[in-house]
């Protein structure tokens, strides 16, 4: 996304989601499965993307992550928690789901801790966490990555920069005939 924004004036609005919700129960050879596979996401990630990855621990619930995104964009402080939390789980291996952990996270993306750990029990925050779990299952979203061009182009699962440029491009184009 880094790359497409230093080319193209895009605007990320990042969305909650929750793959598996809290009390997800998983068929444990199901379980098994995806952590066993995660060598070779990892070794994916970084041949396709150049991505180091090391991720968090599995099954945990990133709800409160989620909540604090909410607060952290309502402080003008959203991009900089998206790419705190980010680091915290997806390289250093941290479970987000920890209030500890979270509070580093709120540190690191510039937000004041006190105020930011009594919002994780904000229903306002909580309400737009759902809202946003809500809207994606009427695109019918069903994994991660997912990413929606203009309410129109779905993009889904990890995709190279070059599949991004092109549906950028297209909507860009859209853009220019509808002017």
């Amino acid at each position: 996304m880094e790359k497409l924004k230093e080319k193209y004036p895009v605007e990320i609005q990042w969305r909650s989601y929750e793959l598996r919700p809290a009390g997800t129960v998983l068929p444990p050879e199901y379980k098994e499965r995806i952590l066993a596979a995660r060598p070779r996401f990892q070794q994916m990630a970084k041949e396709q993307y150049g991505l180091d990855i090391n991720s968090g621990p599995f099954g945990i619930d990133s709800r409160p992550a989620l909540i604090g995104a909410k607060y952290a964009e309502a402080q003008g402080r959203g991009d900089e928690y998206h790419d705190a939390i980010y680091q915290a789980y997806w390289h250093d291996a941290k479970n987000i789901e920890d209030k500890a952990i979270l509070q580093e996270v709120a540190e690191t993306a510039g937000l004041e801790v006190e105020p930011f750990i009594e919002a994780l029990g904000s229903e306002e925050y909580e309400s737009q966490v759902s809202a946003d779990i809500s809207q994606a299952f009427q695109f019918g979203l069903s994994g991660v990555p997912a990413l929606v061009f203009e309410n129109k182009y779905l993009v889904s699962g990890a995709q190279p920069l070059e599949v991004l440029t092109q549906v950028v491009e297209q909507v860009m184009g859209e853009q220019e005939k509808d002017a």
